[in-house]
């Protein structure tokens, strides 16, 4: 069995530090290289990219160029030498909208297993994958190479505590994670779903009702309560005693049976009702 590749300092590790870091024009590897040459690579954890954040990047891409180059491995292609890439499918779009014919390129010749891990480290490494996509990108990373959290959280730049609890939402059931997917729920309100019984219930709750995440919190918490016990019903016998009682006394009388004895409990309206009781059990 091959050995994965190490994650420990994210791309760097993998491709090494020039390689990761370096945008000079000496660097190996770095080429211009045609956009129409370029595809998309099969290892993008992102599903969907905002068309707001793309224009702006375009926008950029027109006065300044593309700043930090895309990464790409070569393709065996009867079209000609074509390239897939690992790591910068905004950049690479972006550039194609801001009207660019070439983009720099990092070109690295990388197996499925080593491109799956980059692709993933990179776009992890960003800020605007939403919660799920995030979840999705750990969990594929410690499931296809076996690395754990403490390793995942080197890779990422991220905590421990951070990466346990982006896990975590992989548990919630499918329509609370396409809620989360579609921005309905935060990471924060899905997080206190985890442990609700009903967290899809739960889900469109706060969803309808517009509730902040402490709400969410709150009202998992009560519906986890359990039921309080319900008093037991008095069987005839003692209700006829109770009514007995009420009209001998003109008082609500209440008997309670228990385990080892019970109680009468007698109500009163006002204290000339707790004198008329007091004298009537001191004769």
């Amino acid at each position: 069995m091959s050995k994965p590749p190490a994650l420990g300092r994210g791309l760097s590790a993998l491709l090494g530090d020039a390689a990761a870091a370096s945008t000079g024009a000496n660097t190996p590897g770095l080429r211009h290289l045609p956009v129409a040459s370029i595809e998309p690579g099969a290892f993008q954890p992102r599903e969907a990219m905002d068309e707001a954040a793309l224009a702006e990047l375009a926008g950029s891409i027109r006065e300044h160029g593309v700043l930090q180059p895309i990464l790409v491995r070569p393709l065996k292609s009867s079209r000609g030498q074509r390239f897939e890439i690992i790591g910068g499918e905004r950049r690479w779009r972006a550039a194609q909208a801001a009207g660019l014919h070439e983009v720099p390129a990092l070109v690295r010749d990388l197996s499925d297993r080593e491109a799956m891990a980059a692709g993933l480290v990179e776009n992890l490494q960003r800020q605007d994958l939403n919660a799920l996509e995030e979840a999705e990108g750990y969990g594929r990373l410690v499931e296809q190479f076996g690395l754990t959290q403490d390793a995942l959280a080197r890779a990422v730049g991220k905590s421990r505590p951070h990466i346990a609890n982006t896990l975590r939402l992989l548990q919630l059931p499918d329509r609370v994670r396409e809620l989360l997917r579609e921005g309905a729920l935060t990471a924060g309100h899905a997080r206190a779903l985890l442990t609700a019984k009903d967290p899809v219930g739960l889900a469109l709750q706060v969803v309808d009702r517009g509730l902040n995440v402490r709400q969410a919190e709150a009202l998992a918490a009560s519906r986890n309560l359990p039921p309080a016990p319900r008093a037991p019903r008095s069987d005839a016998d003692t209700r006829a005693i109770e009514q007995k009682i009420i009209a001998h006394l003109g008082l609500k009388v209440a008997i309670k049976h228990g385990p080892r004895g019970g109680q009468v409990v007698l109500s009163y309206k006002d204290l000339d009702q707790l004198d008329g009781i007091v004298r009537l059990l001191t004769k």
